[in-house]
């Protein structure tokens, strides 16, 4: 079951918290604490988590990698997401986000899997699923868990709060919350 959340808030753009510390570099730290990997699939933010936990020096210890699946083409093919999975749900779908999340990990090996599927606009929406709807899944152990966000702003404010989300998620999960 898909849980609706609010996101992280950071005090700003860059995901800062109040202490000044950005939200990827603490993952960093837990990630590197626990001996744990992280590998994402991104649809909707098109890499840019991958590209802010790259961003912190030494993040290849826990950093694998990931893939922009954009296209149905590569949730399939690369990711493993059955075809009948996008032609029931669709590609922005609770079932989609936590086959991308469990796919993504699978193919790497890695200790965790992200799977991030949305509609960041400004077009592509429908009263059923509107701009800004994002589902974000994170695959562990024997788990998968969802979360469905409604963000609100231009699709530049979608990707970060999306971003941001997806952070917090591991963070959260690497806490134990």
């Amino acid at each position: 079951m898909v849980r609706e959340k609010m996101a992280y808030c950071s005090n700003d753009i860059t995901g800062r918290d109040e202490d000044g510390e950005v939200l990827e570099d603490m993952v960093g730290k837990l990630l590197l604490a626990k001996g744990m990997t992280v590998t994402l699939a991104e649809s909707c933010t098109g890499g840019l988590v991958m590209k802010r936990l790259s961003d912190i020096p030494g993040s290849s210890e826990y950093f694998l990698g990931g893939i922009v699946s954009y296209s149905n083409e590569i949730k399939i093919d690369l990711l493993g997401v059955a075809k009948e999975i996008i032609a029931e749900f669709g590609a922005v779908s609770e079932q989609t986000a936590r086959s991308m999340a469990s796919g993504i990990k699978k193919l790497t090996d890695s200790s965790i899997g992200v799977g991030i599927t949305g509609i960041a606009g400004p077009g592509g929406g429908t009263p059923q699923k509107p701009v800004g709807l994002v589902y974000i899944a994170l695959a562990a152990a024997n788990q998968v868990r969802c979360e469905k966000f409604n963000f609100t702003g231009d699709r530049n404010r979608v990707r970060l709060e999306a971003a941001d989300a997806a952070l917090n998620m591991i963070r959260q999960y690497m806490l134990g919350l």
